[in-house]
């Protein structure tokens, strides 16, 4: 029961994230706006990676939206569409649904292309979503499951993907 409650609450936070006019719906506009504000904040304008993140931002609403039969969903539609699409279906909805979002933001934060992403890399990450330096630490700490100093494309996906589905409780995921 907690589990559920803590999922459904990450919903409605996730929902008020990226209904980013504050309109009471999330539409198409809000995914691309929201896909701005990280390529903004990471420098990514007119890059392919930037390109590729905005694009597999307005895949993952119209899929979405095409699952909810509309392109303006109220939180109670999106919290329904999600837990069907995502929730329900565990790993795979993840994959599916975000996986190749959180994976188009890894490109953009691997600014040195080794396939990983480094505490620095990271840092950027973090100060954009309004992580201070102490707090940036310990989340990449929480995260660098090996120890090895870096992230992998899986170890960053696996977290987010645990964050959302109820497995861990690193609440910077949700940002």
């Amino acid at each position: 029961m907690v589990a559920a409650a803590t999922v459904s609450d990450r919903l409605a936070q996730r929902f008020r994230l990226w209904d980013v006019d504050g309109n009471g719906v999330v539409e198409r506009s809000d995914f691309e706006a929201e896909a701005e504000r990280i390529i903004t904040a990471l420098d990514a304008q007119g890059t392919p990676q930037g390109d590729e993140l905005r694009r597999s931002y307005l895949e993952m609403f119209d899929g979405l939206s095409r699952a909810a039969g509309t392109d303006r969903m109220t939180a109670e539609q999106f919290e329904k569409v999600a837990e069907k699409e995502i929730i329900s279906k565990g790993d795979a909805g993840f994959s599916r649904v975000l996986g190749p979002t959180i994976q188009s933001i890894v490109q953009v934060l691997d600014t040195d292309s080794d396939g990983e992403v480094s505490r620095v890399e990271m840092q950027k990450w973090f100060m954009a979503i309004g992580l201070q330096e102490e707090e940036a630490d310990a989340a990449f700490a929480e995260l660098d499951t090996d120890g090895s100093g870096r992230l992998s494309t899986t170890e960053l996906v696996d977290a987010v993907r645990d964050y959302h589905l109820g497995r861990n409780d690193i609440p910077l995921l949700g940002r």
